[in-house]
């Protein structure tokens, strides 16, 4: 199955770290972030885990709940979870998929034939609270993440959810916007950014953040 951006996301039951899983009840109104591992006793997988962990305050401040997979079974991350706090000075503080009969791997075309025909790729899925697919970011199994960026695109989605704008190049949060196109009301600007703007072209209008 092959998920794009705007897709409602399918629901599946499957056990974990810390019990069997139902995807939208254990999402309920939160984001998600749904990330791929290639195996459990992973190297690479064994950091992000960890960083994971030590992000999850960043994740609930902007009301994400974050779910590793990995192929394994539950027992195999059990033990994975002891190494992942040993090394990495941390407490895995959320659940891993378990997932031997790769049944959420096929639903969300996390096995990609032509770079193994086993394990999965780095896949990550970012889920809104209506349960549409958002972003998908898939990394080779020979590079870790960077979650500080997973975090910007999640500041990103809910700013320019609520304000109509959309961010430019290495944005970061408190950055400058761009108003959207569509809007060319002068009345309508000046009341959507009170704070001003910049036009440099008439389709490159910059603005200070609105929520800020």
């Amino acid at each position: 199955m092959t998920l794009r951006l705007g897709d409602t996301v399918p629901d599946f039951t499957q056990n974990s770290s810390e019990g069997e899983i139902n995807l939208y009840e254990w999402a309920g109104d939160s984001w998600v972030v749904l990330f791929s591992h290639p195996a459990d006793y992973t190297p690479v997988c064994t950091t992000e885990l960890g960083m994971v962990a030590k992000l999850k305050p960043e994740f609930e401040k902007r009301n994400v709940k974050v779910l590793a997979l990995s192929v394994d079974d539950v027992d195999s991350h059990k033990g994975w979870i002891g190494d992942i706090n040993e090394t990495q000075t941390t407490t895995v503080n959320y659940p891993i998929l378990a997932d031997p009969d790769k049944k959420v791997s096929d639903l969300y075309d996390m096995i990609h034939p032509n770079a193994d025909n086993t394990l999965t790729v780095r896949s990550v899925f970012v889920i809104d609270p209506q349960k549409k697919l958002r972003l998908v970011l898939t990394y080779p199994a020979s590079t870790g993440r960077n979650f500080d960026e997973i975090l910007r695109v999640i500041d990103s989605l809910q700013l320019t959810d609520d304000y109509k704008v959309a961010t430019p190049v290495n944005w970061t949060d408190g950055g400058d916007c761009v108003i959207v196109p569509s809007i060319k009301d002068p009345e309508e600007l000046k009341e959507r950014f009170p704070k001003g703007y910049e036009e440099i072209k008439p389709y490159l209008r910059m603005t200070p953040q609105p929520n800020k």
